[in-house]
């Protein structure tokens, strides 16, 4: 036996320094590894020169198949890095991303899904623990208590059928949001609540098509409110533009629709029963997440975002891994989680929605089934179309709202019945400003440090 036992342990050395010698005999620098696939497959890989800089693959030839593809897996796997194919020819390699998978992909997590919720008493089950989960993952149970400061409100602009002042709102200590309440110029009664968060597009919620949605909802009726990203438009005099790129700004987005939220229907006129959402791009993404987990919301509508394969690219949609709830959800799941609520989506031709109508629509459509509620959820695809909220979108939009909020949609038609945004102020950028040109206005408790923000969410 002792013998036994003395000849496993030689043998078990002797592997591993055969393993720690062959692994210095065949660690090669990456970058020599690309020239090799180059040659060997007639093919050109491009890079950039920091993504491969100072890395090392281990069994560097060992890795190699008759199949370039296979090849490109079993090296660039092992660094992190994918690879997609430009033409003939001819690749290229970026730092993984984790927030893609493949349109193949995505439809296989779908038909995946669908298994875990057969009927409505496993979706329910299965909800609840994406509710719970994604709530645990974002850390707002961590959050500070909401100051109780009040809002800072500029003074009114009156307009054409409706009204905007600009309001910002501390909702964490020291941490303001910016955005600009539209309002319909006469009302009675309670009326509706629609929140507008931003997306990734230039010009923030400054830009024409954010302004003409958020006037458009006042005259037919609704307070609309737009607002900023965390570090973007007025946050930056806060903090810096890559501080929006930390994972924690998926928290304070979320933090900031719900206490916004809390303000609006703190409002006299404001009615807590019709209460609806909606965003484009990353404003999408809120939209989703924020109905998912606030009961709050009855209508939403997210435009160009919702897809199978795709999270969002930014921390500040995917960052605090909300997308790992359940062993694996998706954004189709995230908006599913509306169900029964009245819900639109928007989609496009030139974007990760393309296969909204054939691939994503039928499960969100199953869900609602289960609640024998089909009548409650909508696709309206523009296949032409691209990434924005531009006006085809918008105007399938009003229609939706107006029906599910009890608006007045002929406050924006012609006398043919069509949808026109005639009419509307498109104001220059500073009239949106809360603090000023200069951020002159920014309060003295205003906190200038991302730092301070991820200590009040680490207790």
């Amino acid at each position: 036996m002792k013998n036994i036992l003395i000849t496993i342990t030689l043998l078990t050395s002797c592997f591993f320094i055969q393993a720690q010698t062959a692994d210095q005999a065949f660690k090669k620098p990456l970058k020599e590894v690309i020239s090799t696939i180059e040659s060997r497959f007639k093919v050109k890989i491009r890079y950039p020169e920091a993504l491969v800089a100072d890395k090392q693959v281990t069994y560097a030839e060992w890795r190699f198949r008759p199949d370039l593809e296979t090849t490109l897996h079993h090296v660039m796997d092992s660094q992190d890095i994918t690879f997609t194919k430009e033409g003939e020819g001819k690749y290229k390699l970026q730092a993984f991303q984790y927030h893609l998978k493949t349109p193949e992909e995505g439809k296989l997590q779908l038909n995946y899904l669908s298994t875990l919720s057969p009927d409505i008493t496993s979706w329910e089950l299965r909800k609840t623990n994406l509710k719970n989960c994604i709530w645990q993952a974002l850390e707002i149970a961590k959050a500070p208590a909401k100051p109780q400061s009040q809002a800072i409100i500029t003074s009114k602009r009156i307009m054409d059928g409706y009204t905007v002042e600009n309001v910002a709102i501390e909702t964490l200590p020291g941490v303001y949001v910016s955005g600009s309440l539209y309002r319909p110029l006469k009302s009675k009664g309670k009326i509706p609540v629609i929140l507008n968060p931003d997306g990734h597009f230039g010009d923030g919620r400054y830009r024409a098509d954010c302004q003409y949605r958020c006037a458009a909802l006042a005259k037919m009726g609704a307070m609309a409110f737009s607002y900023d990203l965390f570090a973007w438009g007025e946050s930056t005099l806060q903090f810096k533009s890559e501080d929006h790129r930390r994972s924690h700004a998926q928290t304070i987005q979320m933090l900031n629709g719900i206490r916004i939220l809390d303000w609006l229907l703190a409002l006299k006129d404001a009615d807590p029963t019709r209460v609806g959402i909606t965003g484009a791009s990353g404003g999408g993404s809120q939209t989703m997440l924020l109905t998912a987990i606030d009961d709050r919301i009855k209508v939403s509508v997210p435009v160009a975002m919702m897809s199978s394969y795709h999270s969002g690219g930014c921390p500040c949609e995917s960052g605090m891994g909300v997308h790992l709830c359940g062993e694996g959800t998706n954004n189709v799941e995230i908006a599913s989680m509306a169900a029964p609520r009245a819900q639109m989506i928007i989609s496009d031709g030139k974007d990760w929605t393309q296969f909204v109508p054939q691939t994503e629509f039928p499960f969100v459509q199953r869900i609602y089934d289960l609640y024998h509620a089909s009548n409650k959820v909508q696709n309206a695809h523009f296949p032409s179309e691209g990434h924005d909220y531009g006006a085809n979108k918008r105007k399938a939009m009003y229609g939706f709202m107006a029906k599910e909020l009890g608006l007045d949609l002929q406050k924006i038609q012609d006398t043919s019945g069509n949808i026109i945004e005639t009419g509307i102020t498109i104001e220059p950028f500073p009239a949106l400003y809360v603090f000023g040109e200069k951020g002159e206005k920014l309060p003295s408790n205003a906190i200038k440090d991302f730092e301070v923000i991820e200590k009040m969410f680490s207790k």
